[in-house]
């Protein structure tokens, strides 16, 4: 079958021969059917192009936002004391004996090399009756590390700890307050509640006593269910101490180990890093 197609021209006016132009319908259906074909592989593409950053989209904005605890939410002026166990160990005795004469518990964050190297005084701080907690085994950006990593990190000095004390840690502080989502699942999975502060007394920057009592008692971020964070090691915070305490009590606060502050019931952490009850 041929189809015609009728060109007519014109000069000066007038009508010419009609000029006759043929073609093969079967060439023409091919073209037909290749365009189809085009025009659906288009469609399909640009339909994939939309939908699927959308399904992702979705997906990283479900994603849940683990938090560690920062502070509590307490109706009682409480407020906990905590130090960090990551280098040195001149001042630990006096810091206990202070703590001890003052009736204070407190909470002492611990790594797997200190343990190693101060095994007596991680006895001696558990048979005065303070918390021990687990600050990783190297101190290391734990956020850089896959799980299985962050397990050995966690559990190693959880079986240094174990074996020295028979004390099975609870609290766990990431290593330079640096965390993830994977990190804070992994300590959950271990049976670790994961523990932040929200007042530094910077007493690592070895500041003078009076502005490290200045940093914790006059913080905007006091309140019932404040975490306080210290060293051992640092060089003003055994000078500091007393005052701290002293100053604290005198504001009404009764200060309680971390263990005794925080839900350990149903409950979940707000954006501010404050734990709830529910």
């Amino acid at each position: 079958m041929t189809i015609y197609y009728i060109k007519t021209t014109y000069c000066h006016g007038e009508a010419m021969e009609p000029e006759r132009n043929n073609y093969d319908t079967d060439s023409l259906a091919a073209f037909m059917k290749l365009g189809i074909v085009i025009l659906s592989i288009i469609a399909i593409v640009g339909y994939g192009i939309r939908i699927i950053p959308k399904a992702v989209t979705v997906s990283n904005y479900g994603a849940r936002k683990e938090r560690p605890i920062y502070s509590v939410d307490t109706q009682e002026k409480k407020v906990a004391l905590s130090f960090d166990c990551a280098w040195g160990n001149d001042y630990t005795k006096k810091l206990l004996k202070l703590l001890d004469i003052h009736n204070v518990k407190a909470t002492f964050f611990m790594t797997g090399d200190w343990v190693d190297e101060f095994p007596e005084y991680v006895k001696e701080i558990a048979e005065a009756g303070h918390d021990i907690g687990n600050h990783s085994e190297n101190h290391m950006y734990m956020t850089q590390l896959s799980p299985e990593e962050c397990t050995d990190e966690i559990m190693k000095v959880h079986e240094k700890v174990k074996d020295l004390t028979g004390i099975e840690m609870k609290l766990f502080r990431p290593p330079y307050g640096d965390y993830d989502n994977m990190l804070i699942r992994t300590a959950k999975d271990h049976g670790y509640y994961s523990i932040q502060w929200n007042i530094d007394s910077l007493d690592w920057k070895d500041y003078s006593a009076e502005r490290i009592v200045k940093q914790v008692v006059n913080n905007k971020n006091l309140d019932n269910g404040s975490i306080i964070r210290m060293h051992n090691g640092a060089r003003y915070t055994l000078d500091a101490l007393s005052l701290i305490i002293e100053e604290l009590r005198d504001m009404g606060y009764e200060l309680v180990p971390v263990s005794e502050l925080i839900h350990t019931g149903n409950y979940y952490v707000d954006q501010s890093g404050r734990q709830y009850a529910k």
